[in-house]
């Protein structure tokens, strides 16, 4: 059982298809693994064992689907998306105990190509975190050393699929919550182009700035849950109608002994400035040697207002917060406080008691920069800044045909060390989420060990919008040059 674990997305679905492995033993597997290592992480909030080994009868009895990609594998799901036989509770205790009637459109588009659908992953509250710290229920932990964070708020999914619980994950980005818990457990993790994959039954953060993506082992394992997810859904108003490529069919566009000649990759000197960790940086050196290697033409470009990202980025989506989150009121859904003598105390109570702390702080910070007096101070200069910095990006892109960056400028922090100064956690996602405001996708993938940390760094690399497949194939071919991590001990 435990070789199945072992095994890449890819491997076991070539297995499964030709009756090497069955769907049931592969869930067997995974379910021996989760007792054996959620004790010590804590990454999953929900488990469906009973109804994952049925649904891998019931495969195994219809026989392998060629037309089913994931045929009987296993994922887990970041328990901010919806699904309608399990609860989903985006880590609040203000949707404790709700289920919804439907699944969300990527979930959907897992079940239908065959996957089976474990369980729901730990998140910091309604995505808001960098440590996967804010969960209402429990704290997950990094496979790699659990004294230390997965990252967040996606942390729940990375954990899971780097100590083997699950083949893959879907998780959300905001601001880098698929690529920094993918860079802090040594996954790889994708955000999209916006409106890539529809936003449909993810319960929202920030409207304009959340993507739904995969976390997972390979590249290649990667590019084969996106060809699942991506495509255009009439249901949500932001989703791009251009067809989705199938990704996985043009990892191999690139070979040959120098697979990256003629390839311009840029490095941001504001990214590699003062702030990133010695370690870091040197694992991005050599990261950047292999690609030298490999035939790529490294220059240098400038992000001027990369500075100016980390404030833009909470004014936005704090104020986004605040609007989305006012919903959970108490009346219509979700948690509802008992003994209330009047409307005003329903709403007051209900949200106080139901809400984190973190999540209120967020709620009252939007709030307040939406608010009459300050929308121009604040909200509307944002906007602006935004629009520099995709302009900005662009520029830069015209330069070169993708962007090199370090996903976090440290490797993962021991737990609770920023309880008590949480905007320390804000400037850690200096290097994604102006990644969010521009629209763009990028792509973490583990490029070695910390030297000192001896934990994994990820390595980012940044495209125009809907050059997922470009991504996908350089990073399939560093990939394949950089040195391959070791499992982690748990």
């Amino acid at each position: 059982m435990t070789d199945i674990c072992s095994l890449s997305l890819t491997a076991l679905s070539r297995a499964l298809q030709d009756r090497e492995i069955s769907a049931e033993e592969a869930v067997q597997a995974c379910l021996g693994r989760i007792e054996t290592t959620e004790p010590a992480i804590a990454a999953l909030l929900h488990v469906g064992g009973e109804a994952a080994l049925e649904q891998a009868r019931q495969l195994d009895a219809a026989g392998p689907d060629p037309a089913k990609p994931l045929w009987g594998v296993p994922v887990t799901v970041k328990d901010a998306l919806c699904t309608k036989d399990m609860p989903t509770t985006a880590g609040s205790r203000i949707l404790e105990g709700f289920t919804p009637f439907y699944d969300a459109f990527a979930v959907k588009r897992l079940r239908d190509a065959g996957a089976i659908i474990l369980g729901k992953a730990n998140l910091d509250e309604f995505a808001m975190g960098s440590g996967t710290e804010n969960s209402a229920y429990q704290k997950t932990r990094n496979p790699w050393d659990t004294s230390k964070v997965p990252g967040g708020s996606s942390g729940g999914s990375a954990a899971s699929v780097a100590a083997g619980q699950c083949f893959a994950s879907l998780g959300t980005d905001t601001g880098g919550s698929i690529r920094q818990p993918a860079s802090f457990c040594g996954c790889v993790g994708l955000k999209p182009t916006y409106g890539r994959v529809s936003r449909y039954g993810l319960i929202a953060y920030g409207s304009s700035l959340d993507q739904i993506g995969p976390l997972t082992r390979s590249v290649e394992d990667c590019a084969r849950v996106l060809s699942v997810i991506a495509g255009h859904d009439p249901r949500d108003n932001t989703s791009d109608p251009r067809p989705a490529d199938a990704y996985h069919t043009s990892l191999d566009s690139l070979s040959g002994d120098a697979p990256l000649q003629g390839l311009r990759l840029g490095l941001p000197a504001e990214f590699f400035a003062e702030g990133l960790s010695s370690e870091v940086r040197e694992v991005c050196d050599a990261a950047i040697t292999t690609a030298r290697s490999l035939g790529a033409e490294v220059v240098d470009i400038s992000l001027p207002h990369t500075n100016a990202a980390i404030a833009t980025y909470y004014i936005i989506a704090m104020a986004e917060a605040s609007s989305n989150l006012a919903r959970f009121d108490g009346v219509r859904y979700g948690r509802r406080a008992p003994d209330v003598k009047n409307l005003e105390d329903l709403y007051v109570l209900s949200r106080t008691q139901g809400f984190g702390q973190e999540v209120r702080r967020r709620i009252m910070l939007g709030a307040y920069v939406l608010s009459s007096g300050y929308y121009d101070a604040y909200y509307r200069k944002a906007a602006q800044v935004r629009r520099l910095i995709r302009d900005e990006y662009l520029q830069a892109l015209d330069q070169c045909d993708l962007i090199f960056a370090p996903v976090s400028p440290v490797t993962a922090w021991p737990l609770g060390s920023h309880d008590q100064d949480p905007l320390q956690a804000y400037l850690k996602d200096a290097y994604t989420l102006s990644l969010n405001l521009a629209g763009l996708p990028g792509l973490s993938l583990p490029a070695g060990l910390g030297a000192e940390s001896q934990m994994p760094v990820g390595i980012q690399l940044i495209g125009p919008s809907f050059a997922e497949a470009q991504l996908l194939a350089v990073g399939h071919a560093l990939e394949e040059a950089l040195p391959s991590l070791p499992q982690p001990r748990l």
